[in-house]
């Protein structure tokens, strides 16, 4: 049942769950994410790895794939299970169907904190090179408050708009992988006055979400200028900062995105995702190229 709160629509029941799993520290299960993301760790610093076409924006891998695969091998090789925050930079697209490999360079090993860099590259290209701090956020580092960002209020899963090839005008592999449910307020291309897109998200298998898939989730959703300018077709990411606050509760992510400044085809886009019992679990920076009108 779906009650609404202050997070606007949450399962209570998940939410009861969520703390289960939050004061286990357990992780998940199996599920065609973990498959897809999965590494083989050739030696200390590199490891090798799959790109799948499931997970394609038209004819490209999806940005925050091929984020997931660099920072699973990154998790490997640190002794932190959260990354806090992550800096990617997207050189050229990744191939999908293809083999990939994964460089790691370790910066800093310290008792609270872990720093390393990840590059990954095909056919001897490097696609996306990050910088991510890792730690434990079951752990704390300091002094707590009830500062929070608040979750916008938003219609329940069924009362919102199914994301679908029509929505974009493009090919979406990706769609079945990820359940992705629109708010009607900005579903439909050019028919609002905001740059801004909100909705939830979950894995079509119903894999509940963990820190890592937090930052596949900030680039999955339509760009938040779609409803504002019309369709735009693909939108590459220049650059990907995320900041995970908290280890989400089993059930939808909700978010939010907005662009306040788009000047001459690139666009800055602020989000931010809340868990399924209205916690703030991370938000988003990303520089893209928004490119042409279809």
């Amino acid at each position: 049942m779906w009650s609404k709160g202050k997070a606007g629509y949450f399962s209570t029941a998940l939410a009861e769950a969520g703390n289960a799993i939050k004061n286990s520290g357990s992780y998940l299960n199996l599920s065609h994410y973990d498959d897809e993301i999965a590494v083989t760790r050739l030696d200390d610093n590199h490891y090798r790895g799959h790109v799948h076409g499931s997970w394609n924006i038209g004819d490209n891998p999806n940005g925050g794939y091929l984020v997931s695969i660099a920072l699973n091998a990154l998790l490997d090789a640190l002794p932190h299970p959260d990354p806090v925050s992550v800096t990617t930079h997207f050189l050229r697209p990744g191939s999908p169907d293809a083999d990939c490999d994964v460089t790691i360079d370790i910066v800093r090993t310290g008792r609270t904190l872990s720093t390393a860099r990840a590059t990954l590259s095909q056919d001897g290209k490097e696609r996306i090179t990050m910088l991510a701090a890792c730690a434990d956020l079951d752990t704390s580092a300091g002094v707590d408050t009830p500062l929070t960002l608040e979750a916008p209020t938003l219609p329940a899963p069924e009362d919102c708009v199914q994301r679908s090839e029509k929505t974009q005008g493009l090919h979406l592999p990706i769609l079945s992988r990820l359940d992705t449910r629109l708010d009607p307020s900005c579903a439909k291309a050019g028919e609002s006055g905001r740059a801004r897109m909100a909705g939830m998200i979950r894995f079509s298998d119903e894999r509940d979400p963990d820190t890592r898939s937090l930052l596949l989730f900030t680039d999955a959703f339509p760009p938040s200028p779609l409803p504002y300018l019309g369709l735009i077709g693909w939108v590459p990411s220049l650059e990907l900062t995320v900041h995970v606050r908290r280890r989400p509760a089993p059930g939808w992510i909700f978010a939010e995105f907005e662009s306040k400044d788009l000047n001459e085809g690139r666009m800055l886009e602020s989000g931010a995702l809340w868990d399924s019992t209205g916690a703030l679990v991370a938000q988003s920076r990303q520089l893209a190229l928004v490119m042409n009108r279809i």
